[in-house]
């Protein structure tokens, strides 16, 4: 489905310049919300996010003030001249953050997951003419994250832009959501003119790690940045370790790195020609060892084999994974390499072993 997108950047706004949207996770009172929101005004942030309602793991925890909250963005309007930007996760949602002339509205992460509650919302903008921001859903599912964004557009809204915010897993990476680069890097192929931000609070989870998420996006030609900024983060009542304050936010603005990578130059295009070569040759190495594993598997079949080898698997994973650290290769990439070769030679032996048992039983 081609996706006919018009730009989410308001009038005011650089077009060229990264889009920076910062706010706390939580609004909590009038006072936090006006006063983080002036400060991020004086260092020139003009899109101002803030949670009012909070979807939480378990109950019991702080889930937001609120509609109340409604008010304290009008005010932030009205005294900073900045637009506003909240989530929605239910049709009243919507129609209460519109009926408060929110500017842009966006859609979490817990949202995203569910196609039943993003049906609901995008029923309710039927006929709307307000930009939308779609998160990752929580789990790395690039079609349930396009699909979240083609409901968003059959709704009749043009413009939508992607927000990165990381992967859950239960993997202890370092991070409090796994990046997975390689998904919004997909979603962009699939999606070329599609903006895509990046939430480095939350891949982070701690602020240690925000400017250095923020670079990667920023290298890897990211559209913006969403990024959790509190007046006092360390009294903030929700998700305190990830914010920063407007004064490091700046100091981060001031030293992100912005590349030029519209005009490659000719030593660039060699080494991307040598780059195609190589994988070409990875290609042809890959297409012959799938040979080679279908002659095992045909040899399995005729000497009574399963097809599985579970010990022959775990043996290879950790010969590769020692000899990519010797050719300083990272050992888990090499292991997934190593996974996905595994999972389709394997595949493919069934697919000989049922070639065999149709032919037998005919």
């Amino acid at each position: 489905m081609e996706l006919q997108l018009e730009s989410i950047v308001l009038p005011g706004i650089d077009p060229v310049c990264p889009l920076m949207i910062a706010g706390p996770c939580s609004a909590e009172t009038e006072e936090q919300v006006v006063s983080t929101a002036v400060e991020l005004a004086s260092v020139g942030v003009r899109i101002f996010r803030a949670g009012i309602w909070k979807p939480r793991t378990k109950p019991g925890g702080f889930e937001g003030i609120g509609s109340e909250g409604l008010g304290w963005l009008k005010r932030v309007k009205r005294e900073t001249g900045m637009y506003t930007t909240i989530e929605v996760a239910t049709r009243n949602h919507v129609f209460d953050a519109l009926k408060a002339g929110i500017d842009i509205l966006w859609m979490g992460a817990r949202t995203v997951v569910n196609p039943f509650a993003v049906q609901e919302i995008a029923d309710s903008l039927s006929g709307m003419d307000v930009p939308v921001l779609i998160k990752n859903p929580v789990n790395p599912d690039l079609e349930l994250w396009i699909g979240a964004i083609e409901r968003i557009y059959r709704a009749g809204i043009r413009r939508i832009g992607a927000v990165h915010r990381g992967f859950s897993s239960y993997e202890n990476k370092g991070y409090r959501n796994t990046p997975h680069w390689q998904i919004p890097i997909e979603l962009r192929r699939r999606i070329p003119n599609l903006p895509i931000l990046c939430d480095p609070s939350h891949i982070a989870g701690n602020r240690e790690l925000i400017h250095s998420l923020a670079q990667q996006a920023m290298d890897l030609k990211f559209d913006g940045l969403l990024i959790e900024v509190h007046c006092s983060p360390d009294k903030a009542w929700s998700d305190a370790k990830q914010q920063i304050t407007p004064k490091q936010l700046k100091q981060l603005l001031d030293t992100l790195i912005i590349r030029d990578t519209d005009h490659p130059s000719e030593d660039l295009a060699d080494l991307r020609n040598k780059i195609d070569g190589i994988d070409d040759q990875l290609l042809s190495l890959l297409a012959s060892r799938m040979q080679v594993a279908e002659e095992i598997g045909r040899y399995k079949k005729a000497n009574n084999m399963p097809v599985l080898q579970t010990t022959r698997y775990g043996q290879i994973i950790e010969q590769k994974s020692e000899m990519a650290k010797s050719m300083k290769l990272n050992p888990d990439f090499i292991k997934e390499i190593m996974k996905q070769i595994h999972e389709e030679s394997v595949r493919r032996q069934m697919d000989i072993m049922n070639i065999n048992q149709t032919e037998n039983s005919k």
